[in-house]
């Protein structure tokens, strides 16, 4: 596929590694010609890659197979995922989630991307709800824009929320991005 048709959360195969695109600009510098510089997370590794691309180079999309997993728990021997067609549990480690984790709660159902037959990542819903515990109270003030607090999700995640928002409520949360979408 070309450079051009990479978005955020789509994984590419390097070699033997995976990357996941973390970001991707489009850049035209003054009249010269246009560049795509993308910003990877290694799956397999802890590193962070940035690469740049003219419009016609291309990149191999990686071939995965995904199978529909329901998280349960984490231990200190990982994170423990239902495979939902077996009903077989399948333990990945904090290096296989990733950022992910911060989404993950019981019973969650996600994607399991595999590679050979072998556990790459976990692939989340876009969007998922999920319950504000802890938030100061929004003050009202000079304001111009969006005012946002702080808030402290289920989950352990901390997002800006609008100020209107309280302890208890459940909000909609970007997974992609880590933004405040709106009320559930």
């Amino acid at each position: 596929m070309k450079a051009s048709e990479l978005k955020r959360g789509m994984i590419i195969k390097d070699g033997s590694d995976f990357l996941m695109v973390i970001e991707m600009d489009h850049k035209t510098p003054g009249n010269l010609r246009a560049i795509y510089q993308a910003t990877f997370k290694s799956i397999l590794g802890e590193k962070i890659v940035n690469r740049r691309f003219s419009p016609s180079d291309t990149v191999e999309k990686a071939d995965l197979e995904a199978k529909q997993g329901q998280y349960l728990y984490k231990d200190h021997s990982g994170y423990h995922f239902m495979d939902m067609a077996n009903y077989e549990t399948l333990v990945l480690g904090e290096n296989l989630i990733g950022p992910n984790k911060d989404y993950l709660k019981e019973n969650l159902e996600v994607k399991v991307l595999y590679y050979d037959n072998h556990p790459v990542t976990v692939e989340l819903p876009v969007s998922l709800p999920l319950r504000v515990v802890e938030s100061s109270p929004g003050t009202k003030g000079d304001t111009t824009g969006r005012a946002m607090k702080s808030a402290k999700l289920e989950t352990g995640l901390e997002i800006n929320v609008p100020l209107f928002i309280v302890e208890g409520e459940t909000i909609l949360v970007d997974t992609r991005t880590g933004e405040y979408l709106g009320r559930a």
